[in-house]
This record gives C-alpha cells, sequence and structure tokens, in this order.
C-alpha cells in the first residue's frame, strides 16, 4: 500500500510540473503585461516600461524560456513573483487561498454527504413519488448554470429579509467591515456571509453526486452477493447500509475527490457574484489585467487541488475495496 501511494505521489507531482508549466507557458504568450503601461495617460517612456517589466520577470523582451526558468526557481523557494502592481504573489495568494477553501472545503463535503443520501434514497424507492421528486430537482439544477443559480439564491436571499424585516442572509463580501463585538457575534456574521455562496456550491453537488450514486446503488441492489447476505439472515436494510452502500461507493469516490479538484472553475462564478476575493475572482482580474505571473500561480494551485484530489480518491479505494490495501 505504501509503495502504491508513494508511486502515485510521484505521478501526480510530474503532472502538476507540467500543468504549471503549460498554464505559465501559454499564460506568457497570450497575455500582454506591456498594455497596462501603454494605457496610461500619458504613457511612461519606452525605457521605464522596460526596466518596470524587467523586474517584474514580465518583459516580452526576455526569452520566455528565461522568464519562466527565472519564475520556477523562485517558485521553488516559496517565491512566486510580484504581480503588475508589485505586491508579492504569495502574500496575496495565502490570504485568497484561505478564502476559497473556507467556501469549496464546507460546500464540496455538504453536497457530496447529501448527494450520495439523496441518491442512495433516491434508488432504494424506485419509481416512487419520491424517486421522481429528486430526480426532477437534480435535473432542474444540473440544467441552471453556475451563475444563474447564485444570481437566484441572492435575490431569493434579498426576499427572505425583506420580509422578515431583518437580515438573516448577507450576499456580499465574507464579513461586514468595521464590525466589532463579542467573537460570537463576529462568527454569526461570517456564517451569515457564507450561507449563501456555500448553497451555490452545495445545491449543483447534491444534484450531481446523486444521480451517480442512485446508478451505482441501482447496480449493487440486484448483484448477486446482496441477496446472498440477505438470504444469510441479514435484513434487507443491514444488508443495503452495511455490504450494498459500501460497494456503491467505490466509482463515488473518484467523482469526489476530482470534482472537489475542479470546483475552482465553478466558484469563479460564485465569488464574482458574492464578492468573496478568492482565487477563482482573482484568476479573472489577473486575466483582465495580463498578470503572467498570478495566473500562473493560480494555474498550480489549481493542479495542487486535482493533486490532492487524486490522493484522496486513492486513499477512499483503500479505506473501501481492501484489494487495492492487498496490491
Amino acid at each position: 500500500m505504501g509503495k502504491f501511494l508513494l508511486r502515485r505521489l510521484t505521478n501526480y507531482l510530474v503532472l502538476v510540473l507540467l500543468a504549471t508549466s503549460v498554464g505559465y507557458f501559454l499564460a506568457a504568450l497570450s497575455l500582454n503585461p506591456r498594455a497596462n503601461f501603454e494605457e496610461r495617460n500619458p504613457p511612461p517612456p519606452p525605457a521605464v516600461v522596460d526596466q518596470q517589466l524587467y523586474e517584474l520577470n514580465l518583459n516580452d523582451k526576455t526569452p520566455i524560456v528565461q522568464r519562466f526558468s527565472t519564475w520556477i526557481s523562485g517558485v521553488a523557494q516559496g517565491d512566486f513573483g510580484k504581480t503588475i502592481g508589485g505586491e508579492s504573489v504569495a502574500v496575496e495568494m495565502r490570504r485568497r487561498m484561505g478564502v476559497s477553501l473556507r467556501l469549496l472545503l464546507l460546500g464540496s463535503i455538504i453536497g457530496g454527504v447529501i448527494g450520495v443520501l439523496a441518491g442512495v434514497v433516491s434508488a432504494v424507492k424506485q419509481y416512487t413519488l419520491t424517486d421522481y421528486s429528486l430526480t426532477l430537482v437534480s435535473f432542474v439544477i444540473l440544467a441552471t448554470p453556475v451563475f444563474l443559480l447564485a444570481v437566484l439564491l441572492k435575490v431569493g436571499g434579498l426576499s427572505v429579509n425583506q420580509a422578515l424585516g431583518t437580515t438573516i442572509f448577507y450576499y456580499t463580501g465574507e464579513y461586514t467591515p468595521g464590525l466589532t463585538g463579542p467573537w460570537w457575534q463576529l462568527a454569526v456574521d461570517r456564517i451569515q456571509h457564507l450561507i449563501l455562496p456555500t448553497l451555490a456550491v452545495v445545491l449543483p453537488g447534491v444534484a450531481f453526486y446523486s444521480r451517480y450514486q442512485r446508478n451505482a446503488m441501482l447496480d449493487v441492489l440486484g448483484s448477486d452477493f446482496l441477496r446472498t447476505a440477505q438470504a444469510k439472515g441479514l435484513t434487507s436494510r443491514r444488508a443495503v447500509l452495511k455490504h450494498g452502500l459500501r460497494t456503491a461507493l467505490i466509482p463515488m469516490a473518484t467523482f469526489f475527490a476530482y470534482q472537489f479538484g475542479l470546483l475552482l472553475i465553478g466558484a469563479t462564478f460564485t465569488e464574482k457574484i458574492f464578492a468573496w476575493h478568492g482565487m477563482g475572482e482573482w484568476f479573472v482580474d489577473s486575466v483582465t489585467t495580463n498578470d503572467v505571473n498570478v495566473v500562473a500561480a493560480v494555474t498550480l494551485f489549481a493542479a495542487v487541488l486535482v493533486l490532492v484530489a487524486g490522493l484522496l480518491a486513492d486513499l477512499a479505494y483503500a479505506a473501501l475495496d481492501p484489494r487495492v490495501r492487498i496490491r
């Protein structure tokens, strides 16, 4: 088992390096940091622009391989370069990583757990009103774009606040600026800001996982080993929970892990709409400002998320399937 995980970790590290390299070269070739200076009025002297770009390691007059070598050498030492405005990318990335992970971790875990439970219930109650209702709700959510769902949640939260005459749901920012008071009051304020953007992550996750879990569970319910377990004296519920659910969760481990790794894409819309200053929002803003170093850093962050997701999938497989541990 240890050799298996070590081999997979080595493979993932190579993939992270390749993904980061490709991301840097694509950003360096397609973005034009010089445009940020040319659009100023009055435009600064060309020599000043060149000097500024040299200091940021963004000058297109420097060979791209040399720029990449300088950047990756800094990354190995924990230095991701500077933004187009001259700030440290590493410092800003640490702050935004906390914002994104706080949203993604909570939303993906809640969405995964509820989605699996909904899929199991839908499979066990196949062709009943419960099954049809869960299927209908899931397809409606899956057919709704993430940005539209976020806007609908925002409008719904505002409507609830107006109906109750008090603020229950906040729909802008991570917390109320300037708010002071005891720790529990600050914690409640953060939770109120967290509810709507978390729902924007949870609802698509529930719809996605419930559909896959339903199909996986239906395959297991008709299997021979489950009928054998019931023939040996186990009740239907105990056989489903002890043997059926564990087997049906094996393919879901991969879906859950990699869906978490790719949530950064969907969270981009959520962060922009709810004004959460995380990695997704930063990526969009950095593309519009031609900030190569930031785009490369966010690409590295996304690649690491996929790396962690792959390791989680391997560990989940080992926990659910003893044959993996034997190998």
